[in-house]
């Protein structure tokens, strides 16, 4: 006997359907209340069911909403439907998949992949085989509505489809499909390509298979007269262009000639997938070969893409030039992420300025940002060679008298400006003049566009000297970090942040005109702006360092910051930009800091304290608190390892009056890499200011670092052993016992092949912290450490040779010298690395230059002069001229 309604429960719930669509809250409450009374009882769902496929009475919004709520009930609870209710609604569904209703059919199937998903398509064995053979139906709308069921489960449930859990289904489903490319409906046709692309970038079996056949249909469909349909060939061609490469390039001058055309659709979703095509070409290794001669066709489609259409205007709000007053919405506000400290050589953080685009509002992807990144990345790839192609329209275009041309121009320059650099110098005389002109043009889309393609030339334009170019783009960049628009006064903070760390102390002379605009600024910005206003502080601080350290400048930046420090709640978000801005400032200001540092500690501390307390609750009890964001104890980690660098020994009054030890010995155990990360760069730059509080806490703290010594965390590991390092000098021979802690883990982690760059050998810029480390263990316990030279001294010297002369450096090299002449034979393999990196030394201390002058000297007396002279003829040239120089061997 099937189930039928109880008319007076229907009305119960169609009442409860029709109410749950009013605007009220208030009744949005009551309805909410219902909901989880009526889902006490088990048929509930059979009325929501029968409301959505039988009851063609009612409106389909209504019908609609009654199968989003089943959905919402299948994904909370289908396991514990009782039986006969699983299988009516699956019957239901199954059997009404032919609604007349497109929206009914649309709600039906993702119903139907709700419950395939809840891990019903083994429970289900029919649901596939019935839906394939729905596609067969002689009536339209069945067919679709069972198509758009499994296009759904396709893109849910795509990897369960091609394994044996399932006796591989899409074997029978791949040829199915390919047959309906042919259909007659245009939005069957859209479906059944939409299916197959499913499996395309996973390679699964079934359609490698039949990989030639599918090109073959879809070739066959390139020139559809649907859009749609157009746009699911050239996404399928993208992903092809992936994973299959070698099927398409025997075509591959008929698909570049496609894709032309389509990059110039009409429809502007068909262009934006077809421009993704050059994206995708560009990262493969063939590009230049098969794309050179279609150069002088694509570039002017592509910076034809470049330009702003009518819509973006209208949603950029083009025509408004002054909206500085008007505040902002909260989703205007992206959501901000810290980036924990990472310990590098002058200790500061690597910052990349560049994946800000140039125009946020619109951060959903579209033709101009997807022709503009298509332009940047095959300027890498073809450099100088897209010159000729591009030069005559950037001419047209930059000077052109229409504004939103003349905007394009300026954002092509700024997209080649990294793979066309070289070719470009001859014209930067006289383009960025005209480009500093822009930042003035009456138009507030030139303007911002002026001020990213500016700063996309900003190494340039400070290798010249400064009174050319630097000081009137300094000062117009200024001016516009005041305009009146708040689009460009962001751009004019982002493109001011990157010209700060290209030109670095070249900006002293200017300090105090830098800081009065900045600082008027704070008065001046909405919320969203003032989040980057923080960041080109805080980058002015970490670019001329102690010149901020005057009084006159301290006076100007200090009161703004610290009212707005005042002002945030310890709970508030835009305590993260403003604690990592004034960590650079303090780092910068040093005893210049010290009248503020009090309460700006302290909080640091209550900061860290209140997050550790809020996860011990939440770890005791998750069911009545909320996990903490440890975002804020991060960010106020690192600000103490601000103070405590900027401060130095300043701050050890400060770390006496409070239990930063205690805190600092549970963060470096937290389960959050960022907090372990913070923590060991905190407990480096403690050690540093004032090791009489840390030297209590070694014999705790030497295994926590012990065990953080693993490369998987990269950042953690890092800093972990940066921290080792500076415990090594002040301890002294006092370190003896906890070398076995660190040791091992280190001589592994300098071995290992494929450690990434900030680990081990740098480019100058980072010491290679673990060979650092090693040589500072081997300095104050030689004896223990010597016995695993043999282990570890080739990776060594390799990973020093490339860093510049400094302290941390000297200390290593000290140790490593310690260490030969604790055990000579330990070095006897690899001594010609040992040359390498002792010719690496541009200008040792007198002492050190002694250690390696014995060191030399007593290898040649211990081979003999004969080996002696068959060695030094391995050596490079360069190499035995500077050790003959340096040292006369």
């Amino acid at each position: 006997m099937e189930w039928q309604p109880d008319e007076q429960g229907l009305q119960q719930v169609l009442q409860l359907l029709k109410d749950s669509q009013s605007p009220n809250t208030a009744t949005q409450r009551v309805v909410q209340d219902k909901l989880k009374q009526l889902n006490q009882f088990p048929d509930f769902n059979n009325y929501l069911i029968f409301v959505l496929t039988r009851l063609k009475s009612e409106d389909e919004p209504t019908r609609s909403l009654s199968g989003l709520i089943l959905k919402n009930n299948v994904k909370a609870h289908f396991q514990s439907f009782p039986p006969p209710v699983a299988d009516f609604i699956k019957r239901e569904c199954l059997n009404h998949l032919g609604d007349n209703s497109s929206l009914i059919r649309a709600t039906i199937g993702i119903l139907i992949t709700t419950i395939a998903s809840k891990g019903e398509l083994q429970m289900w064995p029919e649901l596939l085989p019935q839906l394939c053979n729905l596609l067969n139906s002689e009536d339209y709308n069945t067919c679709e509505g069972a198509f758009g069921a499994l296009q759904k489960i396709c893109e849910d449930s795509s990897e369960l489809l091609d394994s044996d859990a399932l006796n591989r289904p899409l074997n029978v489903m791949i040829p199915k499909f390919l047959q309906f490319f042919k259909h007659c409906s245009p939005k069957i046709r859209s479906h059944a390509i939409a299916c197959v692309n499913q499996f395309i970038m996973d390679r699964a079996q079934a359609l490698m298979e039949n990989i030639d056949t599918f090109i073959e249909h879809l070739f066959a469909l390139a020139a559809d007269e649907e859009p749609e349909v157009r746009r699911n060939v050239c996404r399928a061609l993208v992903m092809l262009l992936e994973v299959r490469i070698d099927r398409l390039l025997p075509h591959m001058h008929s698909i570049i000639q496609y894709m032309l055309q389509r990059t110039q659709d009409g429809d502007e979703n068909v262009a934006l997938e077809a421009c993704e095509f050059w994206l995708t070409l560009a990262e493969q290794p063939v590009c230049k070969e098969v794309l050179t001669a279609h150069l002088v066709q694509l570039i002017p489609i592509l910076v034809h893409g470049m330009r702003y259409s009518e819509i973006d205007i209208i949603l950029l709000k083009g025509d408004v030039e002054e909206d500085e007053a008007v505040p902002d919405s909260e989703q205007d506000i992206k959501p901000r992420f810290h980036k924990s400290r990472t310990v590098t050589l002058a200790h500061e953080e690597p910052h990349d300025g560049d994946e800000d685009d140039d125009d946020d509002a619109l951060s959903d992807w579209n033709l101009r940002k997807c022709s503009a990144a298509a332009l940047d990345v095959l300027a890498n790839v073809f450099r100088e060679e897209l010159l000729p192609h591009l030069l005559p329209l950037l001419k047209e275009l930059l000077f052109h008298l229409e504004w939103v041309v003349k905007e394009s121009g300026i954002l092509v320059l700024g997209a080649i400006a990294e793979g066309c650099m070289q070719g470009m110098v001859p014209y930067l005389p006289e383009l960025v003049p005209h480009l500093i002109r822009c930042l003035a043009d009456r138009k507030a889309l030139v303007r911002s566009i002026a001020c990213w393609t500016l700063s996309r030339y900003a190494h340039w334009v400070v290798a010249q000297p400064p009174e050319l170019y630097l000081k009137p783009l300094m000062t117009e960049l200024l001016q516009r970090v005041l305009d009146g628009n708040k689009r460009v006064q962001e751009a004019a903070c982002s493109a001011f942040a990157t010209l700060e760390e290209e030109a670095c102390t070249e900006l002293v002379p200017y300090l105090s005109f830098i800081l009065d605009t900045l600082v008027f600024a704070f008065g001046k910005y909405q919320h969203k702006n003032l989040l980057i206003l923080y960041d080109a502080i805080g980058t002015l601080a970490d670019s001329v360092g102690h010149h901020l350290n005057q009084p006159e400048y301290i006076q100007k930046l200090m009161p703004p910051l610290i009212q707005k420090w005042n002002e945030l709640k310890d709970e508030d978000k835009d305590l993260f930009p403003l604690l990592e801005c004034l960590s650079s400032v303090a780092t910068a200001l040093q005893s210049g800091f010290l009248p503020y540092c009090e309460p700006v500690y302290q909080r640091c501390v209550t900061l860290v304290q209140k997050t550790l307390a809020q996860a011990m609750m939440y770890n005791q009890h998750p069911e009545q608190y909320e996990a903490p964001d440890k975002d804020f104890m991060i960010v106020a980690l690192d600000l103490l390892s601000g103070l405590a660098e900027g401060l130095g020994g300043h701050v050890e009054q400060l770390v006496a009056r409070s239990n930063v030890m205690t805190l600092l010995f549970q963060c470096m155990q937290d389960t959050m890499p960022e907090v372990r990360q913070s923590s060991f760069a905190l407990l480096g730059d403690l050690t540093k200011a004032c090791f009489v509080h840390v030297k209590p806490c070694i014999a705790e703290f030497m295994p926590i670092l012990g065990t953080n010594l693993n490369p998987e965390f990269i950042s953690v590991c890092n800093n972990a052993t940066w921290a080792i390092g500076e415990i090594c000098m002040q301890m002294g021979a006092e370190m003896q016992p906890y070398v076995p802690l660190v040791l091992n883990n280190l001589v592994e982690i300098i071995n290992r092949p494929n450690t990434p760059k900030t680990l081990l050998e740098n480019t100058g810029e980072q010491p290679p912290q673990k060979s650092i480390t090693i040589g500072r263990l081997g300095l104050v316990c030689p004896q223990e450490v010597a016995p695993t030279l043999p282990q570890f001294i080739r990776p060594w010297c390799t990973s020093l040779r490339n860093i510049r002369d400094n302290e941390e450096k000297d200390s290593a090299f000290r140790g490593v010298c310690l260490m030969i002449g604790a055990n000579p034979g330990g070095v006897a393999q690899d001594f010609i690395f040992f040359c390498d990196a002792v010719a690496s030394w541009l200008s040792p201390k007198e002492d050190l230059r002694e250690m390696f002058y014995k060191i030399l000297h007593g290898f040649r007396a211990q081979v003999g002069e004969e080996n002696w002279r068959r060695f030094s003829e391995q050596l490079p040239p360069l190499l035995k001229e500077r050790l003959a120089a340096f040292y006369g061997v």
